[in-house]
């Protein structure tokens, strides 16, 4: 029972208590009055940050389904932040999605943009994991091969082009879902709880939604960021290996260009940032951090219809979040996402002057603070349904 519940429990059974007492009705009255009061501090007190935060790091193996590894295990990295003495909620797994790692995007060491750190400091305890192919776990052998980007890839980072060794993607939805699956039963076993509660980026939708429709016995609640949704994409297996290149990469140039064309408000995010994301991408990839002026590696998303018939049959309480400078993915399409879910409890955020990497811009607090609260009580501002649009302070350009 979660902290939040036990208490309630035992408010109640005390309330009953008063009521059966014989006791003047000025005294009642007062007591009352205290219990509100302890009640309300309480409830402050929860949402409160909290200061000792402890980090730690671990690994889950799994036998991969991913056609890269060849039917063979994968040692997926995870990493913890967590208060020294949690709240008694479930736990919440942090997915990233195509490119960068988890624990890149979702822990940036810089005061303010940790995600993690928001929630773990308000009592929650956070994990990330990387799939299979991305950032500390472990990469099909393909990956170290730098023939298998494309040759338009090849030619911006190396003088000459050379012949692919893998011809087909090394990652599939399904796999993704395996990967996903050892960690939050990891997770269930490790805290002794029956649901985990899951938190996504941009692929990451397809991957915490596309698991929580099929273990909706697992999962609390899922918290999306920009998720990748298109009415119109063509349905596809989940466990099929699409043809054709099998890796991708991201160079500096590549990642501040993308940036910044989506920074449609004065001021939208801190330089230092930047640079600091960067570097923590790099760490997590030295073979890539020797390609060309340095990548980023990553396997190449394979296409799965994550369809409306898919989404409709989605009940997990789910809150979805865009950037309203977003153009990686546009935020209609996450509206439509919002329109064809057929969870109950479902609410969009819509973030001004925020795109596709809102976690790390001004103005991520809106983020962190909606995602606390859904997770918290699936409840934002009180609502468990409905679209809300929270202003900036910055100017658009």
């Amino acid at each position: 029972m979660s902290q939040r519940k036990l208490q309630q429990h035992s408010d109640a059974n005390y309330i009953k208590f008063l009521r059966g007492r014989p006791m003047k009705k000025h005294v009642r009255k007062k007591i009352a009055g205290t219990m509100l009061l302890m009640l309300c501090i309480a409830a402050a007190h929860a949402a409160q940050p909290l200061t000792s935060l402890r980090r730690s790091e671990q690994e889950v193996v799994v036998k991969s389904t991913a056609p890269g590894m060849n039917g063979g295990n994968a040692r997926l990295y995870v990493r913890e932040v967590s208060a020294v003495k949690p709240r008694e909620v479930f736990p919440v797994l942090f997915v990233h999605g195509a490119g960068t790692p988890a624990e890149v995007a979702f822990d940036v060491p810089m005061a303010g943009y940790s995600w993690m750190e928001y929630l773990a400091e308000r009592g929650f305890t956070t994990y990330a994991t990387d799939m299979t192919g991305y950032g500390r776990s472990t990469r099909p052998q393909f990956m170290r091969d730098r023939c298998n980007l494309s040759e338009e890839q090849q030619k911006q980072e190396f003088p000459d082009v050379c012949e692919a060794s893998s011809s087909s993607a090394l990652t599939t939805m399904a796999s993704d879902w395996n990967d996903i699956d050892a960690v939050v039963d990891f997770l269930r076993k490790k805290h002794k709880v029956s649901k985990v509660n899951l938190v996504g980026w941009s692929q990451g939708g397809p991957r915490t939604a596309g698991y929580a429709a099929m273990h909706p016995d697992k999962i609390s609640a899922v918290v999306i960021l920009a998720p990748a949704y298109s009415r119109t994409a063509p349905a596809t297996e989940a466990e099929a290996a699409i043809a054709g290149v099998a890796i991708t990469k991201q160079s500096q140039q590549d990642f501040l260009k993308q940036w910044d064309g989506q920074s449609g408000c004065v001021n939208q995010y801190d330089p230092a940032v930047a640079i600091t994301v960067w570097k923590e991408m790099l760490d997590s990839d030295p073979v890539g951090a020797k390609w060309g002026a340095g990548v980023r590696r990553a396997p190449r998303v394979p296409t799965f219809g994550w369809t409306p018939k898919e989404v409709a049959a989605t009940h997990t309480p789910i809150m979805m979040v865009t950037g309203l400078t977003d153009s990686q993915v546009n935020p209609d399409r996450v509206r439509e996402m919002y329109a064809d879910l057929g969870a109950r409890k479902k609410v969009l955020i819509e973030l001004a002057c925020s795109s596709h990497n809102a976690m790390w811009e001004h103005g991520n607090e809106r983020l962190f603070e909606a995602s606390f609260q859904w997770l918290d009580a699936t409840r934002y501002q009180g609502k468990t349904t409905g679209i809300f649009m929270l202003e900036s302070d910055r100017v658009r350009k």
